[in-house]
């Protein structure tokens, strides 16, 4: 079975919030027959929109092939935070490689965000970026960290957008007794996630880049051209870059093994009275391992995100989600769930992002660990300039070393679900 079409009908989006208030691309032919082209890039969200306008802006001819529509992954569907920096924090990151290559990976990081607000003003797209997202503690226990670790940022990175939240502080904002202090980034977003990735598309069309959807990459044929075979055609290519993220199964082995798809859930109640959930415009991720990430629509209505699941079938997603959201919001017991969905993102075991060079004109970028808003947009840009050989950037994130993932394809989801359920026993008894 294939994650693309485990859960979805072919080239509609899913009954998202998102979807239904956003401007849908005009509709893009599939490819047909022959097509020759400097780049072919697998795959329509964030990395490979981002690529295609950034080698399209260099004079690159440009294809992109997406099974269904552009955006249509995680990059139409995710919770819409843009923060700096990487998933994990900069003390894991220098444990694993280093103070200097850290420093490299938190300036990528930070330029992550950057290119976000930055791609959003220049093409003018209708998704403002809203500044604000809170990191919300759930034992008391963990905010003596969370507050050094703002401290650390300021002293060692030179980043000061954070700010200390005790108790009472987080209650002010976030209308609930479950958290027990945290801090808010200032220098940190939130936007429409779809209408950005449309706006990635349009800006790329507009560079010249073209764009087939209802294109199901089939097959990849590796040389000095690479020949990427759809269903019904064909691109001969200089350069291929694998932008699928979650979505590319086992199409390439090499990616496979150290990126793990796994899926995720949000719903969407009917809008709500001013301050019932939140006092201010700002989102809000907390500290369960399973994380609970919420904020408010332009509407009024809350966008909790919760749950994950390792199959290919989604489950009962309102049942999924609602409980988390209650833990987190009693006062909801009665509110109405007018949206729900579900997407794939894609992990891998350090949680830092998977750059890989298949061949030396096939690239690989995925693995962004819900941190893709930011990265995946980056990581396009990276490859585009990697193309073009300035390649400091994508070399910076291919040498941290990513183990795979243990017992194969066919043992790591049962595995990884098993890992799960003894993180949220731990969340649950607050050990």
């Amino acid at each position: 079975m294939n994650l693309l079409f485990a859960n979805d009908r072919a080239g509609e989006y899913p009954p998202s919030y998102y979807a239904a208030t956003a401007q849908p691309l005009v509709p893009c032919p599939a490819l047909k027959g022959a097509v020759q082209a400097d780049m072919c890039i697998i795959g329509a969200g964030y990395t490979g929109l981002s690529a295609a306008l950034h080698l399209a802006e260099r004079g690159y001819s440009v294809v992109v092939l997406e099974a269904h529509r552009a955006g249509f992954g995680a990059s139409g569907r995710n919770g819409g935070q843009v923060g700096p920096g990487q998933r994990i924090e900069q003390d894991a990151i220098e444990k694993m490689v280093g103070r200097d290559e850290a420093r490299k990976l938190w300036d990528i990081g930070l330029e992550a965000r950057d290119l976000v607000r930055d791609l959003i003003a220049r093409h003018d797209m209708d998704c403002p970026f809203k500044p604000g997202v809170i990191h919300a503690d759930w034992a008391a226990r963990d905010v003596p960290h969370a507050h050094a670790y703002a401290e650390k940022l300021a002293r060692d990175y030179d980043y000061h957008d954070i700010e200390p939240l005790d108790r009472a502080a987080m209650q002010g904002i976030v209308n609930t007794a479950a958290y027990q202090g945290g801090v808010i980034d200032h220098g940190a977003g939130h936007l429409h996630p779809l209408r950005f990735a449309l706006g990635l598309a349009r800006a790329a069309q507009a560079a010249g880049a073209q764009i087939f959807e209802g294109s199901l990459v089939v097959d990849i044929q590796q040389g000095a051209k690479v020949k990427v075979q759809t269903k019904s055609g064909h691109v001969m290519a200089d350069h291929v870059l694998l932008a699928a993220n979650g979505y590319l199964g086992g199409l390439v082995p090499q990616v496979a093994a150290k990126v793990m798809p796994i899926n995720n859930f949000i719903i969407a109640t009917e809008p709500l009275p001013s301050g019932t959930v939140l006092a201010r415009d700002v989102a809000v991720a907390d500290s369960k391992f399973v994380i609970n990430y919420f904020r408010l629509s332009e509407d009024g209505r809350l966008l909790f995100g919760g749950g994950e699941s390792y199959g290919y079938r989604f489950p009962d997603i309102i049942k999924t989600v609602r409980k988390p959201m209650l833990e987190v919001f009693p006062q909801l017991k009665d509110t109405k769930i007018d949206y729900s969905w579900g997407g794939t993102l894609a992990i891998t075991m350090t949680r830092l992002p998977c750059f890989l060079r298949i061949a030396p004109n096939v690239l690989s970028a995925s693995g962004y660990s819900g941190h893709g808003v930011a990265l995946a947009t980056m990581a396009g840009k990276i490859m585009a300039a990697a193309v073009a050989g300035q390649s400091e950037q994508f070399d910076t994130l291919a040498r941290v070393r990513l183990p795979s993932f243990p017992g194969g394809r066919a043992l790591r989801s049962p595995l990884l679900a098993l890992a799960m359920t003894w993180f949220s026993l731990r969340d649950r008894l607050g050990v």
